[in-house]
């Protein structure tokens, strides 16, 4: 299986069109259709379903499609790690991360040593804890940024400083947008906007035996379009602080959970990885903030 043939597939796949496809890619149709045609006699499967105006992927496909994604991605990333053995004030880092105002932390060493590398870059890739682990676990990944402790046999992590803080993101014309802290009965029979990883990891230290009973409207991983359902009266969102804009023109407005929840926000690795120049760059400006593994 060559590597143009799967880039091949993969446009198709996105154009929905094999004429498309062909003239992004500026090859003949004809040699498009006989490409696809010899990967699907390789793998013995049939990739896509033909219609007059356009293609979409059987199931086989929609596995090989996730599959060269991944394949090409890591491919470039390699391609990326040996250039920049040539490179050693500079490269390109690859770190994970959840959504969380401790960020802060990270884009400062950042900046830091883009000041003095100016060669160095960064790519983020947002997600929540079970994403960003599964692309960290398969070397897509060089760091992550956790917010919550991670199994030390399988990584090594540098704690950040300060936590996220709990809380409920409401309409400024909610009942509950005059108190000024929300406690586990305010919330009991509301519709509530969770954040899947909270509803397993976080929410029931705060809730309880009562987790099991709460009206959950809708879930989400990341926060900011589960703002926009709050906007729109669809319910209360349960969140950090500061991922949510409330300023004085918003329709929206942030109360913290009484007693308080917090959570912790993690650098992480994994135990035994080789870095490149540019990630151990990295690394020893995290480790020389914020101390050792």
């Amino acid at each position: 299986m060559e590597l143009r043939v799967l880039r091949y597939f993969l446009e198709v796949a996105r154009e929905g069109n094999i004429t498309r496809a062909a003239r992004r890619l500026h090859i003949s149709q004809p040699t498009l259709s006989k490409q696809l045609k010899e990967l699907e006699g390789e793998l013995g499967k049939k990739l896509f379903i033909r219609g007059n105006y356009s293609v979409r992927l059987t199931d086989e496909g929609m596995l090989l499609r996730k599959r060269a994604e991944d394949i090409l991605e890591m491919v470039g990333k390699t391609e990326e790690e040996f250039k920049a053995l040539g490179e050693p004030i500079g490269g390109d880092v690859r770190i994970g991360c959840a959504e969380s105002d401790g960020m802060g932390y990270l884009a400062r060493r950042v900046k830091s040593l883009q000041e003095r590398y100016p060669r160095f870059r960064l790519h983020l890739y947002s997600g929540n804890t079970e994403d960003v682990e599964e692309r960290l676990d398969r070397g897509l990944l060089d760091f992550a940024v956790l917010a919550q402790e991670v199994d030390p046999s399988r990584y090594r992590s540098l704690k950040l400083p300060g936590a996220d803080i709990w809380g409920v993101v409401m309409r400024k014309d909610s009942p509950l947008a005059e108190k000024k802290a929300v406690h586990r009965s305010d919330l009991l029979n509301l519709p509530l906007i969770c954040s899947r990883q909270g509803i397993t990891e976080d929410y029931p230290k705060w809730f309880g035996e009562k987790v099991d009973t709460l009206n959950i409207a809708a879930t989400f991983n990341l926060s900011y379009n589960a703002g926009i359902l709050v906007r729109e009266g669809l319910g209360y969102l349960l969140t950090f602080d500061r991922l949510i804009y409330t300023g004085a023109d918003s329709e929206l407005c942030f109360r913290p959970l009484e007693p308080e929840l917090e959570t912790r926000l993690y650098f992480v690795w994994k135990n035994y990885q080789a870095f490149t120049p540019a990630a151990q760059l990295l690394l020893h400006e995290m480790q020389a903030h914020f101390g050792p593994a």
